[in-house]
């Protein structure tokens, strides 16, 4: 099958659209992109990209990025229990004439 001859194959052209913004959220992007020196576009595309990008890594939960680790720590939680009850058999271990 032949594409036509006007197709970009391999090629990202750039698209312009119009999108609606509330005027609160709009004048706090134009604010940000100007306190970067960044252009509104520029600005609008680093942030799909960066929300596209967290999609991605399935953080798309509603908890932000810095979080997607923390659900692999719940392994270490009965390690955790079995010091600190260590800890406080050793506390109880002193004498209440020694505790500060």
């Amino acid at each position: 099958m032949r594409l036509p001859q006007n197709r970009k194959i391999g090629k990202f052209a750039r698209v312009k659209t119009t999108i609606e913004i509330p005027d609160p959220l709009f004048r706090r992007v134009k604010s940000k992109a100007a306190e970067r020196s960044q252009s509104l576009k520029e600005f609008v595309a680093e942030a799909l990209r960066e929300k596209l990008a967290t999609a991605a890594m399935g953080a798309n939960d509603g908890r932000p990025p810095w979080m997607a680790g923390f659900g692999q720590l719940r392994r270490l939680r009965k390690e955790t229990e079995r010091i600190n009850a260590r800890v406080e058999e050793a506390f109880e271990a002193i004498e209440p004439e020694d505790r500060a």
